[in-house]
């Protein structure tokens, strides 16, 4: 068994920020397989996905993204899910709008979702798809940039960009992670 995590806030208020994007490139696979992801377990939104014959679930944490470290804490308490069968999908602030970068493991890069999961594993060894954001302006804190609606420039591409790392996310499950890392990895 494998999962898929988006990282994300709960609530309307939060659905098209850019620190949702990792619920949004869940949501994308979901719909792609005709999977919905609704059922309320482990502080998460969970749906079922069977790849090349292994159950993989699509997760959706339900604590706010700083508090992810939390909600996988539960799920990988409870279900037979090596850490290394973890797939964490997130905003990246220091790669450009749309590029998609694929490591196995490291630190949390600033990402504070990212650092409450190693927090509460503490091992570093599982995927992450992240996907960049870009800088905020000069007199804009990160924190607020994460937090604000995709930008109009941002929307018009917004599709592809969910659309490749949705593409990521399947080579990473079906084809291994050193193909997924040498297909996605590179810059465009």
């Amino acid at each position: 068994m494998k999962v898929v995590l988006g990282l994300g806030n709960p609530g309307r208020k939060y659905e098209r920020t850019r620190h949702n994007l990792g619920f949004l490139v869940v949501d994308l696979v979901a719909s792609e397989n005709r999977i919905v992801v609704t059922k309320r377990k482990y502080q998460s939104l969970i749906g079922d996905l069977q790849t090349d014959g292994e159950k993989v679930l699509l997760v959706k944490p339900q604590t706010y993204v700083n508090r992810s470290g939390g909600a996988v804490r539960s799920l990988l308490r409870y279900l037979p899910v090596a850490v290394k069968d973890l797939v964490v999908i997130h905003d990246d602030l220091d790669l450009p709008f749309g590029r998609i970068r694929i490591r196995q493991k490291g630190g949390p890069g600033g990402h504070r979702g990212v650092l409450s999961i190693l927090e509460a594993l503490g091992e570093e060894v599982f995927f992450r798809v992240r996907v960049g954001i870009g800088r905020p302006p000069v007199d804009v804190d990160p924190t607020d940039y994460v937090l604000e609606p995709f930008s109009p420039q941002e929307i018009a591409h917004l599709d592809p960009v969910l659309s490749k790392a949705a593409d990521a996310v399947k080579c990473l499950l079906e084809e291994g992670s050193q193909r997924a890392m040498e297909k996605f990895n590179r810059a465009d």
